[in-house]
């Protein structure tokens, strides 16, 4: 996998993520917090959603090429999952970060294709 884009995103997703599930930057924590509940999801959602942001980036480098790219799938459908809720409840401008990193990790995904048909 692209060395230059997996680092990016595993360490834009183990920040996003980390404060997602412990809240360790108040401000961050709260923007993200009042997003979540504008759109009608609880702390929970958001811990969980936290969770799978950070398995998925640390599965990037777990060093097993089957992890990596389950990692990079599930990036890739968080980050469209993140677009669809901006567009839907903000302004397309919020949905920037997920649109990078939508591409970034679909990227990935199309590196990693040989093996994702080989898991089928």
């Amino acid at each position: 996998m692209n060395f230059t884009i997996t680092t990016l995103l595993v360490a834009f997703f183990l920040f996003a993520g980390s404060i997602k599930l412990t809240g360790w930057q108040k401000t961050i924590f709260a923007k993200q917090l009042e997003f979540f509940l504008s759109y009608g999801l609880n702390r929970s959602v958001m811990a969980l959603v936290g969770l799978v942001e950070c398995v998925s980036a640390l599965a990037l480098v777990s060093g097993y090429i089957q992890a990596a790219a389950l990692g990079a799938v599930s990036l890739c459908l968080t980050s469209l999952g993140a677009i669809a809720f901006h567009l839907r409840f903000d302004t397309w401008t919020n949905a920037i970060p997920a649109l990078v990193t939508a591409g970034l990790s679909a990227i990935l995904c199309i590196d990693a294709w040989p093996t994702l048909a080989a898991m089928l």
